[in-house]
């Protein structure tokens, strides 16, 4: 299957790339470990079956450090040893939050949640999910492949 649409080759679409970009940076500079908000992007995205996000986050996650055996591990990380009880709640989170039913995340996602990240890491977490979610739709609608993304090749749109 083809690319349908090069959204950003148009100027409602690199405004609008521009704009996510400027949220993601905003989410870069907050107090969330870089780490768990790749590991959180990377679920979401792999739920979604955005393929052009999944490839961008795991290449981001490594360049940023992370050991590349997790990232294999993140679909199934309940069944695995590799992943802190933070990381477990946030990955929980990042479930729910993209399967939204009518409760939403539930009551014990979130109190598990709150144990782990103070009030400006749950605000980065609630903002995350809604931006990588958003993305994953759009990238999906347009057919977007994963495969061809090198680290940093967005920046263009954070100016």
């Amino acid at each position: 299957m083809e690319s349908r649409f090069d959204l950003f080759a148009t100027e409602t679409g690199a405004k609008i790339a521009k704009r996510f970009a400027g949220l993601g940076m905003a989410l870069h500079q907050s107090p969330l470990p870089k780490i768990t908000a790749e590991l959180v992007n990377l679920r979401a995205s792999q739920m979604n079956g955005c393929g052009f996000c999944i490839d961008m986050h795991v290449k981001e996650a490594v360049a940023a450090g992370e050991d590349p055996l997790r990232l294999h591990l993140v679909a199934g990380w309940r069944e695995t040893t590799v992943f802190t009880e933070a990381e477990q709640a946030a990955l929980a989170f990042a479930e729910e939050g993209t399967r939204l039913t009518h409760e939403g995340v539930t009551d014990e996602t979130w109190a598990n949640l709150r144990k782990h990240y103070d009030d400006e890491q749950v605000a980065s977490l609630v903002c995350l999910l809604g931006l990588i979610n958003a993305a994953n739709r759009m990238a999906v609608i347009t057919h977007q492949k994963g495969g061809s993304y090198q680290t940093g090749m967005l920046a263009q749109f954070e100016s």
